[in-house]
């Protein structure tokens, strides 16, 4: 019972809707989904086809395996049916999905992605100039193009939020752009599709779809500089976030701490996960990831900074929770 109870189990799992392909949530993913169950449903009549030929060519009368001997029918059967099925089947999905590629609009918004080992550096550009950094949470507009502009800094990796859109691969030295619209409100995961070593498996993100007055909201505030600490307990996780180091790989608007190697963190405490959707952006878990990142992501770049454990390491958490 153990081996039917672990099939079940894993047929269940693809009936949720977090990261599936058959739960859209945008147009473009509505698309896909569509052409999806179409080449569902013709491989099972396929399926079935085929199982009936074998049939009838194995036990099935003496004139209907004469019949399937010829070589006319290994002709129809093997060569014109499939190119026939084939044909039909790229046509009709290349007529489905004009509209994926991406088209330049005046009212799209635009955000920069490019993908790191191994994580997601986000920008968003202003339109006075410059951009709003962020990591692995990207946050759209609701019913509002938005126009992606995918970079690798590294190696291969490959862009996917299935509820969103299809799979696009980002590889070094090109730019690939893709265009989004979300329907509804709502929190929909991403995930590098493209294994590109070490903790790849723990490469996500989350698309978060907000009202359009709220998006407006949320990147006037995230464009702000980091805010002065206001309590002592920040003012002493200041004091050890820049004495420490942090600032040679991190950037704090507003500070000295220019960075660019990791992740801005600048607004860390405004996004919903930390460690490319590995931990919760709690308190707790962001003490975890200072003082033991190797263990809660494994292979990640950022050593662990065990000197930190303790009071030194909820300072600096206080800090960046109330630089927000």
């Amino acid at each position: 019972m153990t081996p039917i109870a672990g099939i079940v189990a894993i047929v269940l799992c693809g009936c949720r809707e977090l990261q599936s392909v058959l739960a859209p949530q945008g147009p473009q993913a509505r698309q896909i989904a569509e052409l999806s169950w179409i080449l569902f449903g013709a491989a099972a009549v396929i399926l079935l086809l085929v199982a009936i030929l074998v049939f009838l060519a194995t036990v099935g009368p003496d004139a209907a395996r004469v019949r399937l001997a010829r070589s006319s029918s290994v002709v129809v059967c093997g060569l014109a049916m499939p190119l026939v099925v084939l044909g039909a089947a790229l046509a009709y999905g290349l007529w489905l999905t004009r509209s994926v590629a991406s088209t330049s609009g005046d009212d799209a918004v635009r955000i920069e992605v490019t993908g790191e080992q191994w994580w997601w550096r986000i920008a968003y550009p202003m339109p006075g100039g410059g951009d709003v950094a962020s990591a692995n949470e990207i946050r759209i507009p609701l019913g509002r193009p938005v126009d992606l502009t995918l970079r690798s800094a590294d190696v291969i990796h490959s862009f996917w939020v299935p509820n969103l859109a299809g799979k696009v691969d980002m590889i070094p030295g090109r730019t690939t752009r893709m265009r989004v619209v979300a329907d509804r409100v709502g929190v929909f995961r991403g995930q590098c599709a493209e294994f590109c070593g070490g903790p790849h498996g723990l490469m996500a993100f989350e698309v978060v779809a907000l009202p359009p007055d709220e998006f407006d909201d949320w990147l006037l505030a995230q464009a702000a500089d980091a805010r002065e600490p206001s309590s002592p307990a920040g003012w002493r996780g200041k004091h050890v976030f820049l004495a420490a180091g942090c600032g040679g790989c991190h950037a704090m608007r507003g500070t000295a701490a220019v960075g660019a190697i990791g992740p801005d963190l600048t607004h860390l405490a405004s996004r919903r996960r930390i460690g490319a959707g590995t931990l919760a952006a709690s308190p707790a878990d962001l003490v975890r990831f200072i003082t033991d990142s190797q263990h809660a992501k494994p292979g990640n770049r950022m050593p662990p900074f065990q000197v930190l454990e303790g009071d030194a390491a909820r300072a600096i958490v206080t800090y960046l929770i109330e630089a927000h």
